[in-house]
């Protein structure tokens, strides 16, 4: 079986199942585990996207008005990689690239299967690892870690459920301002803390200042999809900037957490196990398990 996955936590999925070997070509966003680094990179974005939050959502807006692409899927090598399998995904035309893309690339017909993946829950990430296990064979496999991502989340519910739950605004861009969606309201829930301005199931959503300052949450958590520490750091000033920042009260208490986004918590992958985790550390002081030294999250302390 031979896998190329245009979907970072398409990628995870296949490794986690022990089907690592199977991958032979991947996204540009594919960076975990480790290792998938050195597979040829099937994708790359359309424009710059190494600019400020604010142009690339400028950018992105005025792609998707003109009908002009996102990302460019590289053809030649994927026929030439000779997949069994291409896995997309088709929750959001903005994250990745999604079934359609690979279809207007002339790849539809290079694979037996474009498996689309479309979680936008916690139960449809465990549905697309079931997705995933049954295009490559390993059902059983899929049903065990299922299992394992379910109880090892359960565990740090059992662990934190007694305790008061503090509220908390997930922040999964800076400019303009969106708040999490999807699953994340549920990985707070798990980490027993209460999200504010965000639905389960529902898309992220653009958030008003002026209705953060109004709900004033216990803890903010700044996130923003693809983004990873050092880069979130280096536009914590747009926030600083904003009026009545300093008068937050996770400001003020120092309860601002920025998160590595990019790898937990804007991914429909195995790492939702590691994202409870951490947001349990942050509410709660939660133990959660070593990687390596790797920093999951760094306490931010406002300049102003």
């Amino acid at each position: 079986m031979r896998v190329v996955s245009l979907l970072a936590s398409g990628t995870e999925i296949v490794c986690a199942l022990g089907a690592g070997d199977m991958l032979v070509g991947r996204s540009h966003e594919c960076d975990n585990p480790e290792w998938v680094r050195k597979l040829p990179a099937c994708t790359r974005p359309a424009f710059d996207v190494t600019q400020s939050s604010g142009k690339i959502d400028a950018e992105v807006r005025r792609r998707v008005s003109a009908g002009e692409p996102l990302y460019h899927v590289d053809t030649k090598l994927i026929r030439e990689l000779r997949p069994d399998v291409i896995i997309a995904q088709a929750h959001c035309e903005v994250c990745a690239v999604t079934p359609g893309d690979v279809e207007r690339a002339g790849c539809g017909t290079l694979a037996k299967q474009i498996l689309g993946l479309g979680a936008g829950s916690l139960q449809g990430i465990y549905d697309d690892v079931g997705s995933v296990a049954g295009a490559i064979g390993l059902g059983v496999e899929g049903d065990e870690l299922v299992g394992q991502m379910r109880g090892r989340i359960r565990a740090v519910n059992d662990a934190l459920r007694d305790r008061p739950a503090p509220t908390v605004i997930m922040l999964e861009w800076i400019d303009p301002l969106f708040s999490t969606g999807n699953w994340g309201p549920e990985l707070v829930e798990a980490a027993n803390g209460k999200c504010l301005v965000g639905e389960k199931g529902s898309y992220s959503q653009a958030v008003s200042w002026e209705r953060v300052r109004e709900v004033d949450p216990d803890y903010l958590i700044v996130a923003p999809c693809g983004f990873g520490i050092d880069r979130t750091l280096g536009e914590m000033r747009v926030l600083e900037a904003l009026t009545g920042w300093g008068d937050l009260r996770a400001v003020r208490a120092g309860q601002t957490a920025v998160a590595d986004g990019n790898l937990y918590f804007n991914r429909s992958g195995t790492t939702v196990v590691e994202t409870v985790e951490v947001i349990a550390e942050i509410l709660h002081g939660f133990p959660s398990a070593d990687r390596g030294g790797a920093k999951r999250f760094v306490w931010y302390s406002s300049k102003v």
